[in-house]
């Protein structure tokens, strides 16, 4: 399976091998307002499953609540945020924004975190796994997943 997507201006393409290691949909004030909206919707790949189609996106260092921020790739042309590298798997795993898919509706959101600051009016569907804040990654990634992560660990300790 492969899926491709990009920024809107179409400068920035890239291709997505195989499924996602999982989609969060996060509810988090952080992301709330990143965004300009109710939530992210981030599909995890390993980098080397993201294969760069055009240009080359800018990464921007960009603050987080943790305090430890974050690297956001986005097009240098028309700025949109294509996906973002975070401190605790650096720049192994992208997450990748589902919005800029070409056929988002192939990754939708498989758990919901930080529901604890979801905006009220927000209705999950129901049997939605939902975390109020995050989760134990064994008790919810399938095991493809975990063992795709296990190689990825692997291979970062190596380098």
């Amino acid at each position: 399976m492969s899926m491709e997507g990009g920024c809107t201006c179409r400068h920035v393409r890239y291709r997505l091998t195989g499924r996602p290691l999982i989609v969060h949909a996060c509810h988090c004030t952080w992301c709330q307002r990143e965004t300009g909206t109710v939530h992210a919707v981030n599909a995890m790949y390993e980098a080397e499953r993201v294969e760069h189609l055009a240009a080359e996106p800018d990464i921007i260092d960009t603050p987080s609540a943790s305090g430890k921020g974050q690297k956001i790739a986005r097009c240098p042309v028309c700025k949109v945020a294509v996906w973002s590298n975070y401190p605790g798997s650096g720049p192994a795993v992208r997450f990748v924004r589902v919005g800029t898919m070409d056929d988002p509706s192939q990754c939708p959101p498989d758990v919901h975190i930080f529901t604890s600051t979801k905006q009220p009016w927000v209705t999950l569907p129901p049997g939605a796994k939902v975390f109020a804040e995050f989760y134990d990654i064994n008790a919810v990634w399938s095991e493809e997943a975990k063992e795709r992560r296990r190689i990825m660990r692997e291979r970062m300790k190596k380098t």
